[in-house]
């Protein structure tokens, strides 16, 4: 493992970390019935924008043609928009265990769409590493279903969650070159002002009507907590990790996220860590593992090159 790829899996340690802790505090911000779901995103891009912005005049100016301007935009649309929207939208009307579950769906969706469009081979290593991932974090969510106290949430909310997971999968795979193109801070800072610009159409009647004096310290901290950490710094990360790594490597560390509720619900005395706990984290950093180590399409023909050359001497 070279210095640039160590870098990219602890970006995507980190920000799937920040995501997890994300769903938890989230679900506390929009079950005090003040804060929708349209407002928390509103925050969500809105909050996002102006901090890339105020980081930009701080680093150094890039360029940006028109053609990848266009790119950006369908870039903000499936990786921040239709993601973000729908899995917050989704979380309101479901429960964050179940919205956990559907997240688990996101490397085995890149997995497949990779292979299709980056025609990423699907070797039994990449296999083991998803079907492992996926049973570990499924151990570990529903290890601590009692969190949800027997509300299974919605269908459509379930829906949204998933819809969300599709929208990123294609987000990781089709805008992959966009990535290495720009420095994180150029992309994020247009990103989320195409973002914001899509959603304020929207939702600017729910803004205007928002009574802010409403919110106590809590809740104002917890929506600080989501578009600082689970928004500013996590979408910083996202584009380090996939400028060195696959995407379905940085697509298995969505399985990090499940962790970290099951350790915040640990921390808030609503769960303790039990031996089935211990099983799922192995099972899932041990698939995380295997996807790494399994060949790249890049590696697979450079094999066969080196078998064709060696039959021809």
């Amino acid at each position: 493992m070279n210095a640039n790829e160590f870098k990219g899996h602890v970006a995507m340690l980190v920000a799937e970390a920040l995501w997890g802790l994300m769903a938890p505090v989230g679900k506390f911000v929009l079950s005090g019935a003040v804060v929708t779901p349209l407002i928390l995103t509103d925050c969500r891009m809105i909050g996002a924008a102006c901090l890339f912005w105020i980081v930009s005049f701080f680093t150094k100016q890039e360029h940006v043609n028109h053609k990848d301007m266009l790119s950006m935009f369908f870039a903000a649309l499936l990786g921040i928009v239709f993601n973000q929207g729908s899995y917050l939208f989704g979380l309101g009307l479901t429960t964050p265990i179940n919205a956990s579950i559907v997240t688990t769906s996101l490397p085995i969706l890149t997995m497949i769409i990779a292979a299709i469009y980056l025609h990423e081979p699907v070797t039994g290593k990449k296999l083991l590493g998803v079907f492992m991932g996926a049973v570990g974090a499924l151990l570990l969510i529903l290890s601590g279903q009692r969190l949800s106290g027997g509300d299974s949430g919605s269908i459509w909310g379930v829906l949204l969650c998933l819809f969300a997971q599709f929208c990123f999968s294609l987000y990781l795979v089709f805008f992959k070159g966009l990535i290495g193109k720009y420095s994180p801070i150029t992309l994020m800072k247009w990103m989320f002002t195409y973002s914001s610009i899509c959603m304020i159409p929207f939702s600017y009647t729910q803004l205007l009507a928002m009574d802010w004096q409403m919110l106590d310290f809590r809740t104002m901290g917890g929506i600080a907590m989501v578009v600082v950490g689970g928004t500013f710094i996590s979408y910083l990360l996202i584009p380090i990790g996939q400028k060195s790594l696959r995407p379905t490597v940085t697509s298995m560390y969505n399985y990090v996220q499940p962790i970290i509720a099951s350790i915040v619900a640990v921390a808030w005395g609503m769960d303790s860590f039990n031996f089935l706990k211990i099983i799922a984290v192995i099972l899932v950093f041990t698939g995380v593992f295997f996807v790494t180590q399994s060949k790249s399409r890049a590696q697979m023909e450079e094999y066969e090159r080196k078998k064709a050359a060696e039959k021809a001497d």
